[in-house]
């Protein structure tokens, strides 16, 4: 899931194996929880004026604090234990993808609602999904399920400044960052794991954490220039 293509901060996580170890119950598990302190946040693209603007108040900025996203690259046994077949939104208000960045799990359907006073076709032509939604109206919503992992970058045919992404995994085990940047992603398995940062569609940096045996939140913070 390492692409050029600009996105939001992710820190990817990997395990490390260990041969003949059984993984342990999800009650001796503990956390990997840190800050992604993002110094060179990226600027929204500007819409292009058209002529169905003239005489329209101008367009408010969603005010949307762009999120990193944390997550294990390979899952332990059980990850999926009991789990339904979620659903998410991804809203199209003020000529913007809300929100920006979106971190599902492999079957998730995801509503794509029209609230603008325009029309709108979401499509992408991305690996991991292929689609195109067509022109709806406002108050208008149509949904797509994706069904393998990979990161899926979307884009609006009609106004050609709307872009977002969405990250697609195959367990749960990942977590976007709040207002300050803080992540924590909870009931890790015992082991060593990779974490990297990534931001904005590039990995940024990474390191290695390891879960105790006996459980407990171990930390990892991660500066993007």
């Amino acid at each position: 899931m390492r692409t050029g293509a600009a996105l939001v901060a992710v820190a990817v996580v990997t395990t490390v194996a260990v041969a003949g170890q059984s993984p342990r119950p999800l009650k001796e598990a503990g956390a990997i929880r840190g800050r992604v302190d993002i110094r060179r946040p990226s600027a929204p693209a500007e819409p292009r004026a058209s002529v169905s603007d003239l005489g329209m108040p101008a367009l408010r900025e969603a005010g949307e604090r762009r999120p990193a996203v944390v997550y294990l690259e390979v899952a332990p046994q059980a990850a999926f234990e009991g789990i339904e077949e979620p659903h998410a939104t991804m809203n199209q208000a003020n000529e913007t993808f809300v929100p920006h960045v979106l971190a599902i799990t492999v079957g998730t359907v995801v509503d794509f609602p029209n609230s603008d006073r325009t029309y709108h076709n979401v499509f992408s032509l991305s690996k991991a999904k292929r689609f195109d939604l067509g022109r709806y109206a406002a108050g208008h919503s149509k949904s797509i399920r994706f069904d393998q992992p990979g990161i899926v970058r979307v884009f609006c045919d009609i106004h050609s400044h709307m872009s977002a992404f969405i990250l697609v995994f195959g367990h749960r085990f990942f977590a976007l960052t709040d207002a300050d940047g803080r992540y924590r992603i909870d009931r890790v398995p015992p082991g060593t794991y990779t974490v990297t940062a990534w931001y904005e569609g590039s990995v940024q940096e990474s390191r290695q954490v390891t879960v105790p045996p006996e459980g407990g939140s171990v930390g990892a913070d991660f500066a993007v220039r």
